[in-house]
Parts: structure tokens; C-alpha cells; sequence
């Protein structure tokens, strides 16, 4: 009789740890259902990837989450610079051009690993000085490889061992992937409509837009913004003399040469026909001149190509312009055409007084 209480006790409690077990894992079932759910309404890229990282760890209660990225070609990070989204403000996304040197693990990871953080194998992934325990490390699958890598880590060395089950977190890789293909894919589209087809810059559209942004930012942070008007010199003359064709090819060689000289978080764009404009965050005026002056030696220093058999050497003039929007400004759309109306009217004193020059305007 005791032996058949003794097994009946053994028994319930078998059960109650099933229940637990099986409540428990509802409970991760309906969280990890919840959080797929705000990754696939993800309207932006940039909202995907706050969710990826912080929504994570407010979710599952972890110490550390980031997101490794593959990104060979700059891709991504070009994509968040065209929406107004600077990739460096991204803490917890790693762009890399390989997966390989990383982590160990990460080479040969088909599926999710889990087990015990290891400084010199995981610092690279989490960041150095986190007192991490655990980790799990979920591919992010598509077309039989992995795009990128989910990484979460824990102070609790029993949440992520290699006796856990990982069929929610596999799951969880697969969805992230997906939508961040689909978040990419989505912000080509938008691209492809602020972007100008000739040079590979963004359009003017584009540029009145960012600029009311970049405006707005340094209003925030008392800051400055400068702005130069970029015209080559006689462009008429080339397509009159050498055809359109030739002059569709000076303006993407300019258009190249300004692009070695301007940093990643700058604007350019094509402003209409012949005329270019850079939006330059953070910069005074003197230091958006410094930049202009060596805008215009790189155009200068070296003949174009026109067409295979000719070639021509040409100029530039270049109008700047700063603001500094004060803390009484609220109108940042008369704010914007202040700058650009500005660095315009340099621009064509540049021309007046002989081209190739730089002139400072009103700022």
C-alpha cells in the first residue's frame, strides 16, 4: 500500500512538473508569437532593426541582444542613410562584410547554438565588459545560408544550455530573415523613386525632405548644417558640341569625383540638370569651404572622358551656405529655402565673378 502511494505521489508530481513544463512553454509560445507579430509590422527598416535588438530583450528579459548583419556590399547601411537613418546610431546591429572571424561558431552555424558565453570566442558579438553567462546564437536563414546572425546572451547560466530545445528559436531566425529581406527589398522600392537614374543620387525630392530632417536635428542639438551648390562650368557647350550623350557622361564622372571627397553621413543629390547639392550635417560654414575647395581641384585635376575618342577638361563652381536654426524657428520648410536660396545666389556669384571658384554666401 505504501509503494502504491509512494508511486501515486511520484506520479502527481510528475504531473504538476508537466503542467508547469507545458504552461511554461505556452507562455513562450504566445511571447514568441507576439514578438514575430511586431517584427512582420515592421513598417521601415529601421523599425525592424529597434525591434530585432530592444524589442528582444524587453521581451525575453535579456541582458544583452545584438544582431549581426552580413553586408558585403554596404547595401543595408546605404539603405538606412537614403531614409534619414544613420547606421552608427545603431548599436546593438553589426554590419559586417563576413560572418567569418566573429566567432567560432558562426562559420559552420546551420542552426541555433546555445551554451556558455565565452569572453574570447563571444566579446566581439555582445561587447566587451557584459557579465554574460549564456548565449544562444540563431542563424538567420535564406536560400541555404545565413544573412545574419541573432545573438542573445543572459547573466543566468542555465538560460541558454545545449540541452535546451531550440525549435522556438530556429523559428524565430527564419522569420527575422524574412522580414529583414522584405524590409531591405521595401526600402529598394522607396529608394528607387528619390533616386536620380543618371548619377546614382538621391533627387531633389529627396533632398527637401532629408534637409527639413537634418534641420530639425541640429535645431535639437544647437548645431549647424551647410549646404553647397555644385554647377560645372559651360556644361551647355559640351552638349552642343559633343552631343548629350557626352554630357550625361561628364556629369556621373563628377558626380563620382564629389563622392571620394564627402563623408557617409552627407547628402548629395542631383538638383536639376547640371546642378548639384550636398547637404553637410554638423559642418560651419568655413569647414563646408574647405570642402568645396577640394571638390573643385578634384574636378579639375584630371580630363574627362566626354566619349571614347574625346576628352576635355572642365570646372566647377560651387556656392556655401550655413544655418544654425535657433530654438525659435518653427517653420523649418522657410528655414530650408532660406539655405538652398542662399548657397543658389553663391553659386551664380561664383559664376559671375569667372568660375571655378568657391564663393561663401549668407549663413
Amino acid at each position: 500500500m505504501d509503494e502504491t502511494l509512494q508511486e501515486l505521489e511520484s506520479l502527481k508530481k510528475r504531473l504538476r512538473e508537466m503542467t508547469a513544463e507545458a504552461a511554461n512553454n505556452e507562455t513562450i509560445l504566445k511571447r514568441t508569437q507576439a514578438r514575430e507579430l511586431s517584427l512582420l509590422r515592421a513598417d521601415t527598416l529601421a523599425q525592424l532593426l529597434r525591434a530585432l535588438a530592444l524589442g528582444l530583450r524587453e521581451s525575453y528579459l535579456l541582458d544583452a541582444v545584438s544582431v549581426v548583419l552580413l553586408d558585403p556590399q554596404h547595401e543595408i547601411r546605404h539603405l538606412l542613410l537614403a531614409s534619414g537613418d544613420r547606421p552608427d546610431e545603431f548599436k546593438q546591429i553589426l554590419f559586417v562584410d563576413s560572418l567569418v572571424g566573429l566567432a567560432p561558431q558562426l562559420s559552420v552555424l546551420h542552426k541555433p547554438w546555445l551554451g556558455p558565453f565565452v569572453g574570447a570566442d563571444h566579446h566581439l558579438l555582445f561587447g566587451a565588459g557584459s557579465n554574460l553567462k549564456s548565449a544562444a546564437l540563431i542563424p538567420l536563414p535564406r536560400k541555404d545560408r545565413a544573412t545574419g546572425v541573432l545573438c542573445l546572451g543572459s547573466s543566468d547560466p542555465g538560460r541558454f544550455t545545449r540541452h535546451h530545445a531550440t525549435d522556438f528559436l530556429a523559428h524565430l531566425g527564419a522569420v527575422a530573415a524574412v522580414c529583414v529581406e522584405n524590409a531591405v527589398n521595401r526600402a529598394r522600392l522607396l529608394r528607387a523613386g528619390i533616386t536620380d537614374f543618371l548619377t546614382g543620387w538621391h533627387n531633389r525630392r529627396y533632398l527637401q525632405q532629408r534637409l527639413k530632417e537634418e534641420l530639425a536635428r541640429a535645431q535639437r542639438r544647437a548645431g549647424t548644417i551647410a549646404c553647397l551648390m555644385i554647377d560645372i562650368d559651360r556644361f551647355k557647350s559640351i552638349n552642343d558640341g559633343y552631343g548629350h550623350l557626352a554630357g550625361d557622361n561628364a556629369l556621373k564622372e563628377v558626380a563620382q569625383r564629389v563622392d571620394t571627397q564627402i563623408r557617409s553621413m552627407d547628402t548629395a543629390a542631383r538638383f536639376g540638370g547640371d546642378e548639384l547639392a550636398i547637404l553637410l550635417p554638423e559642418a560651419s560654414a568655413n569647414e563646408a569651404a574647405r570642402l568645396a575647395e577640394r571638390i573643385r581641384e578634384v574636378i579639375a585635376s584630371e580630363p574627362f572622358a566626354l566619349t571614347a575618342e574625346i576628352q576635355r577638361h572642365l570646372t566647377v563652381s560651387v556656392g556655401v551656405a550655413s544655418v544654425s536654426p535657433g530654438r525659435h524657428e518653427s517653420d523649418m520648410k522657410a528655414v530650408a529655402d532660406r539655405l538652398l536660396a542662399d548657397a543658389d545666389a553663391a553659386l551664380y556669384r561664383a559664376k559671375a565673378l569667372g568660375r571655378n571658384r568657391v564663393q561663401l554666401g549668407a549663413g
